[in-house]
């Protein structure tokens, strides 16, 4: 007898075990309290760049929105529920874009990459949600004298410098998407799946959304200050699947000086909210 599927309830590869914990899944099917969870400390460096440049890195249906700023990205996840406590690193570059379909519009940030530390976010975020997950090597910062410094690689080969200084602390409110005038309808994916066997073809191909509302995130300290961020060019040998999205961060100009913000917060949302756009 092959295995009874249960409705209801999320399944991921292997599919036989039955029913996957995850973050909007516990071990017995019920959603997690996301009130206080998880603690999230957050360091982004901003610069303009040029609008040609971002063009090119946009899928179907997306277009450049407001001014032409990078941000990358660097949180620290701990205390998660649905890790029964323990945490991740995440690394994350966006900027803003509009999505124009059949149906929906949408304007956010549009997330074009995001590198994480631990394999299981980053299956349930790229099978369930659609975000853009790779692995990476992402140690805890230096700080030293009021600077923090911050490194990514994979597999011992260095590819990301951030650091961020000078940092005052100002008033806890949000942090509007930089580079994008008005209001933010959330953060803006593509998931894309290759079709078996047909090679080069898709099996799914859409835009995702992240809705800017629903989150329990409390703010509880924010900073401003300047910043330093660098891709470091890489070769096939030094990073064989990776290093055309490096290649192509690494050689985004930098035309202005980068302004850095760090967030402390805590709380979060499952993204149960995350829609596929039409």
């Amino acid at each position: 007898m092959t295995h009874r599927h249960r409705p209801g309830l999320m399944y991921r590869m292997p599919y036989g075990f039955g029913p996957t914990a995850g973050p909007r899944q516990g071990p017995d099917g019920e959603r997690f309290d996301w009130t206080a969870s998880p603690r999230r400390q957050a360091a982004a460096v901003s610069f303009l760049t040029e609008a040609a440049a971002l063009d090119a890195l946009l899928p179907p249906g997306f277009s450049l929105a407001g001014d032409p700023v990078v941000t990358v990205e660097i949180q620290r996840f701990t205390e998660l529920e649905w890790l029964a406590g323990r945490g991740y690193n995440t690394l994350g570059v966006r900027f803003p874009a509009t999505f124009q379909g059949d149906v929906d519009r949408a304007t956010g940030s549009f997330l074009s990459v995001l590198w994480e530390n631990l394999a299981d976010p980053i299956l349930s975020g790229r099978d369930e949600l659609g975000f853009a997950k790779l692995y990476a090597e992402l140690p805890e910062p230096r700080i030293f004298r009021g600077s923090e410094h911050y490194e990514a690689g994979w597999l011992g080969h260095r590819f990301l410098d951030l650091e961020v200084f000078d940092l005052e602390d100002v008033a806890t409110a949000a942090q509007p998407v930089a580079g994008l005038a008005g209001p933010s309808d959330g953060t803006l994916h593509y998931k894309y799946i290759p079709r078996t066997g047909d090679w080069g073809q898709a099996e799914v191909a859409q835009a995702c959304l992240t809705p800017a509302a629903g989150s329990a995130a409390r703010i509880e300290r924010v900073r401003h200050g300047s910043g330093r961020v660098a891709f470091l060019p890489a070769t096939w040998e030094q990073m064989p699947t990776q290093f055309h999205i490096v290649n192509a961060l690494a050689a985004l100009p930098q035309l202005s000086a980068p302004q850095a913000v760090l967030m402390d917060s805590r709380g979060a949302k499952d993204l149960t909210d995350q829609r596929v756009l039409r």
